[in-house]
């Protein structure tokens, strides 16, 4: 069989990491990497031991250098090098969130329905196996009917702080816990409020918090048989010196139980000169030099999907969409100080 050839578009440092894990993957090639800075992807080419490298991806997508790429470039600027792969044929797993608007996810999604090639947005939590565990529990009726979750992601300000030009709290972590949660549910929130705080001066505030009222606007009786509200609490600023590279819980409350995902603690700590540290376990760690975890599970599986000449269902373009839409919203609802009715159909 005919390795597949893929190439990563965004050398960041989350590029980097999806190349690691790429060349972990038993019958996939790293074939190239891309970046508009011509010192930086050539030095992650050089890092990476990778063939070529593009500073335009138009280039990269006309010629017959890969079968798949990854997409892991800043999120604003997600739809032209995925919608480019898309009409070029290619399968592309693309870095979430989606896009930023909801048109922008909405032609993504119908590009995707017409496209030869898999599509996949890269929402990781749902390759967690912690998560997997509570979708397998709820689905089986273990807690009854949800009526309750609450989540939190929260950063320490040293890491926050990196990333507050470049997104904001509810979107760049945020959407995580909306679409566990709409995820576990099977449906999406009817009306959302949300709230921003901003402490210091970057682009977007430091701190966001969503409530998702999910049940039927116009019929109290079916919001009374179905209702849920969902609570997701992003804050970038937390004491320097805290002491976890994440502080995210997801407690979900039904009618007959509850279940807690605790994604904040790693099961292992370590104290030296710098401190109380907690190091990721989960989502990509590295064993014996190489990259495993959850990314490894999205990417082994999509490539697996790839062979199989089948559409990915883990996480699908339609449902990537709407988490990418739930928090446009939020965002909207916390600058209006109002909350806003959300229409999952209109994507």
């Amino acid at each position: 069989m005919q390795p597949l050839r893929w190439a990563i578009i965004g050398a960041g440092r989350f590029g980097r990491i999806h190349a690691q894990v790429l060349q972990q993957l038993p019958g996939v090639e790293l074939t190239a990497v891309c970046s508009r800075t011509k010192e930086k992807v050539e030095a992650a080419a050089a890092e990476l031991s990778v063939p070529r490298a593009f500073t335009d991806f138009r280039n990269l997508l006309e010629g017959d250098v890969c079968d798949v790429v990854t997409i892991a470039t800043h999120w604003q600027e997600h739809f032209e090098p995925a919608m480019a792969a898309l009409e070029s044929g290619k399968h592309v797993l693309l870095e979430k969130p989606m896009a930023p608007t909801r048109d922008e996810c909405r032609r993504l999604v119908e590009a995707a329905r017409r496209a030869n090639g898999a599509f996949m947005v890269g929402h990781v939590c749902r390759f967690d196996p912690r998560a997997a565990i509570v979708k397998r529990a709820v689905d089986g009726g273990r807690i009854g009917r949800i009526v309750s979750m609450h989540a939190r992601r929260n950063l320490p300000e040293a890491p926050g702080s990196i990333r507050l030009d470049r997104i904001s709290p509810l979107m760049g972590d945020g959407v995580h816990d909306a679409d566990l949660m709409m995820w576990l549910l099977g449906r999406a929130p009817t009306r959302i409020y949300a709230r921003n705080v901003r402490v210091d001066r970057f682009r977007y505030p430091d701190l966001g918090w969503a409530m998702l009222e999910f049940g039927d606007l116009g019929d109290e009786e079916a919001a009374r048989r179905e209702g849920a509200i969902g609570v997701i609490e992003t804050n970038w600023r937390l004491p320097a010196k805290s002491p976890t590279a994440i502080d995210a819980v997801l407690q979900v409350v039904g009618t007959e139980g509850q279940i807690t995902l605790d994604c904040g603690h790693a099961g292992v700590s370590i104290v030296d000169g710098a401190g109380l540290r907690f190091p990721d376990t989960a989502y990509w760690p590295e064993l014996h030099g190489r990259r495993v975890g959850a990314l490894y599970h999205e990417l082994d599986y999509f490539a697996q999907c790839i062979r199989d000449g089948r559409r990915p269902a883990i996480i699908t373009p339609e449902e990537a969409a709407r988490a990418a839409a739930v928090m446009e919203t939020a965002e909207h609802a916390a600058a209006q100080g109002l909350p806003l009715e959300f229409a999952a159909d209109a994507l």
